[in-house]
C-alpha cells in the first residue's frame, strides 16, 4: 500500500493495483474476480477520501473506470463517469476513452458513438485513441459511419497512424468491399506511408479470406521486391489463402520456403492446414500431417477440434478412419 498526498495536505492510503489497458485481454475469468474486488475496495477507498472531505481528482476517477473497464463492468464505469458530472468535475478525453472502449468491447456501439458525439458537442477535440476506439467499434457492418468518421479525423487535423488504417482495411475486407480495401492500401503504399511487414499482412489476409488468391500472391510476391521479409503471420495468412481453395501443394510449399527462410511455423501455421484438410476431407493427409506436427511439439487448437467435431458428427466414420490410419502411421 502506498501513501499519496492530496490537495489539502492530508494523507490517505491508497492502492495502486490496476493492470493497464494492454494487458486487459490476459486477465483470467479468475483473475477478473479477483481484480473486480479490488476495484471495488478502491471505490471504498474513494468514497472515503470524500467522508474526509477529500474531493478526488479526475486521474483518480479515471483509475476506478478504467479498473471496472477491466472487469468488464462498463456500467459501473459509467456510474463513475456519471458521479463526475453530478460533481461539476470535467471528464478528460481519457475517461471518455475508457469508456467509449467498454461499450465497444461490449458491441454497444450506438452508446460509444452517443459518447463520442457528446466529445465535440463539449467543446472538447477527440485524440487518436478515441478515433482508432471508435473506427474499431464500427469496423464490421458500419463502414458508412467508419468512412464519415476518418472524413472528420482528418478535418479536425489529427494524423492517422498504422492502426487507424489497419482497422480500416480489416473493416473494409470483412464487408466484402475488396475494392475500396485496395484503393485505400494502393494510396498509402504509394506514399510510402508504412513499410512493415505488418501492414502488408494485413492485406494478404483479407483478399485470401475474400477469395482474390491471385491478388493476395501479387502481393507477397513483391515483398522480397520492396525489402521486407515475411514473418509468422505472412507465410501463414497465405498458407490459410491456399488452404482455403484447396491448393495444397501451393500451401505445402510455402511451408517449406518459410522453413528454408529461418522463420520458424508455429501453431497457428499447422491448424491452418489442418482446417484446410477437414474442409476438403483430406482424412489420409491430415493424419499424416498431424504426426508431423506432432513431432515439432504442435498440437490441434480449439478452432480445429469444432471443424473435426462437426465433420464427425455429419460423418460418424471419419473418427474411425482417423484411428485406423494413426494406428498405421505410428507402426
Amino acid at each position: 500500500m502506498k501513501r499519496i498526498s492530496l490537495r489539502n495536505g492530508n494523507a490517505i492510503p491508497f492502492i495502486s493495483f490496476f493492470p493497464n489497458s494492454h494487458s486487459a485481454s490476459a486477465i483470467s475469468g479468475k483473475g477478473k474476480v479477483g481484480l473486480n474486488s479490488k476495484v471495488e475496495d478502491a471505490e471504498e477507498v474513494m468514497k472515503h477520501m470524500v467522508e474526509k472531505g477529500v474531493e478526488p481528482n479526475i486521474i483518480t476517477y479515471n483509475a476506478i473506470m478504467d479498473g471496472y473497464y477491466l472487469c468488464g463492468q462498463v456500467d459501473s464505469a459509467r456510474r463513475i463517469f456519471d458521479t463526475v458530472i453530478d460533481k461539476g468535475i470535467e471528464p478528460d478525453i481519457f475517461s471518455h476513452n475508457i469508456l467509449i472502449n467498454g461499450y465497444c468491447k461490449k458491441k454497444k456501439v450506438d452508446e460509444a458513438m452517443q459518447l463520442f458525439c457528446e466529445i465535440s458537442q463539449k467543446g472538447s477535440k477527440p485524440d487518436i485513441v478515441t478515433y482508432n476506439t471508435i473506427l474499431k467499434g464500427l469496423e464490421v457492418g458500419r463502414t458508412g459511419e467508419a468512412k464519415q468518421i476518418y472524413v472528420e479525423m482528418l478535418s479536425a487535423g489529427t494524423k492517422p497512424n498504422i492502426y487507424t488504417h489497419t482497422i480500416l482495411l480489416n473493416g473494409y475486407f470483412k464487408c466484402r468491399l475488396v475494392e475500396e480495401a485496395m484503393s485505400l492500401f494502393n494510396m498509402l503504399e504509394r506514399s510510402r506511408e508504412y513499410t512493415v511487414i505488418a501492414f502488408y499482412s494485413v492485406v494478404i489476409n483479407g483478399l485470401c479470406k475474400n477469395g482474390k488468391l491471385n491478388e493476395a500472391r501479387a502481393v507477397f510476391k513483391k515483398l522480397s521486391f520492396i525489402g521486407l521479409l515475411p514473418d509468422v503471420r505472412t507465410y501463414t495468412v497465405m498458407i490459410n489463402g491456399f488452404c482455403l481453395e484447396g491448393f495444397f501443394d501451393d500451401a505445402k510449399d510455402i511451408l517449406r520456403k518459410m522453413k528454408d527462410s529461418g522463420c520458424a511455423p508455429n501453431n497457428v501455421t499447422y491448424n491452418v492446414i489442418l482446417q484446410g484438410f477437414l474442409r476438403c476431407n483430406k482424412i489420409s493427409e491430415m493424419t499424416s500431417f498431424m504426426k508431423e506436427m506432432a513431432g515439432r511439439g504442435f498440437s490441434s487448437d480449439a478452432t480445429t477440434a469444432e471443424f473435426l467435431a462437426k465433420i464427425v458428427r455429419e460423418n460418424p466414420s471419419v473418427l474411425d478412419m482417423i484411428s485406423e490410419l494413426h494406428l498405421k502411421n505410428k507402426n
